[in-house]
């Protein structure tokens, strides 16, 4: 840290600190009046895994539940997915997307991780919508799920939840461990008490130092055994826009890249190109959730003509891409969820919410 973005940060946080104290505290208050049914819940009969962390966004949950959904799926479990589809025009209404579905949806109507979720399903469906509860109860005859999915659902208390899943961001930095408005934190660190697992995304790109810090940060807030899996994201290989292979990861060594992001931790994704022996000439970072129109892709193309490089993103925006454009140029790093440890201690705990043999 820079001495003038030190001297501004102690500066700021005399002021900053009672708004901290009082957002807590809200948070603090809401969870205790759910847990003593001063507020209700609505309860499904069938069970509910919540999937969630407390900070603003980009610990891997959208990765974390294709893996639940595949999880139970593989058990001859039909999942359904709730999430609410942050910025589609059906966030405040509803819509249903049905695994399987051939043809093209719009992520201006669904969200673009509400179609990536849905393209990765082999069985089930994702229920898109602000209103959950509600949207499940709508569809739940039509879909008959075994098991619910609640998608960044920690602080989504007005329903009843059987397991809750609490992510963290390896690579997230300490400091930030504060609630806003001093540090990154939706809620307290005090909620990991409603936590039944924990997992700790991006695992691989910090050392064994960090994560045995961070693994004792977080056994200060909990005082029961609960299983904690480290997690990284693996590259399949690169897709184009009509998600045809193109070729390995390890053949974009030594190319140029345009790389685009439109989602919440772009620097672990500039990382992953520069670990894969890329050039990057230009980060093109939207904000999180962007639409792109036909404006940015053109630049894009123009970018990469005149330096002979590739366009590279995330599957996440490649879904909203496809939207604008066709042009094969477009190309998008597959991945997929790999756990470093504790993946046999979460599958035993995830059997036993639907009764499994965790060995099946």
């Amino acid at each position: 840290m820079s001495i003038l973005k030190a001297t501004s940060h102690y500066l700021k946080r005399p002021l900053l600190t009672p708004f901290s104290f009082i957002w807590e505290w809200v948070y603090r208050i809401r969870r205790s009046f759910y847990e003593y049914g001063i507020f209700s819940k609505t309860t499904f009969k069938v069970p509910v895994i919540s999937v969630g962390n407390l900070t603003f966004g980009g610990t891997g949950k959208t990765p974390t539940i294709i893996w639940l959904a595949e999880f139970f799926a593989n058990k001859d479990k039909s999942p359904v997915v709730l999430t609410r589809g942050y910025r589609g025009q059906l966030e405040h209404s509803s819509g249903l997307l049905v695994s399987g579905q051939k043809f093209r949806l719009n992520p201006f109507d669904y969200g673009d991780e509400p179609l990536m979720i849905s393209n990765k399903m082999t069985r089930g469906a994702v229920i898109v919508g602000k209103k959950r509860a509600q949207n499940l109860m709508k569809y739940f005859h039509q879909v008959k799920p075994d098991i619910v999915l609640l998608d960044d659902g920690f602080q989504h208390l007005q329903i009843h939840r059987s397991f809750n899943i609490l992510l963290f961001d390896a690579t997230m930095t300490f400091d930030r461990y504060e609630v806003a408005p001093l540090g990154y934190l939706r809620e307290g660190m005090t909620a990991l008490k409603d936590a039944d697992a924990i997992i700790i995304s991006r695992a691989d790109l910090v050392g064994q130092e960090t994560l045995d810090k961070l693994k004792d940060m977080l056994k200060k807030y909990y005082h029961h055994k609960l299983p904690i899996a480290l997690t990284s994201y693996h590259p399949v290989g690169v897709f184009d826009v009509h998600d045809k292979y193109i070729y390995s990861t390890h053949q974009l060594k030594g190319k140029k890249a345009i790389a685009v992001t439109a989602i919440a931790n772009p620097d672990s994704f500039y990382q992953n190109l520069t670990n894969f022996g890329m050039e990057i000439i230009e980060k093109v970072s939207f904000p999180d959730h962007y639409f792109f129109n036909p404006e940015d892709i053109n630049d894009l193309l123009v970018k990469a003509a005149q330096h002979s490089a590739v366009i590279l993103c995330s599957e996440k925006d490649i879904v909203k891409m496809k939207r604008v454009s066709l042009d094969s140029r477009l190309l998008f790093i597959k991945v997929k969820l790999d756990f470093v440890s504790g993946e046999a201690e979460l599958s035993a705990a995830l059997s036993k919410v639907l009764h499994l043999d965790s060995s099946t």
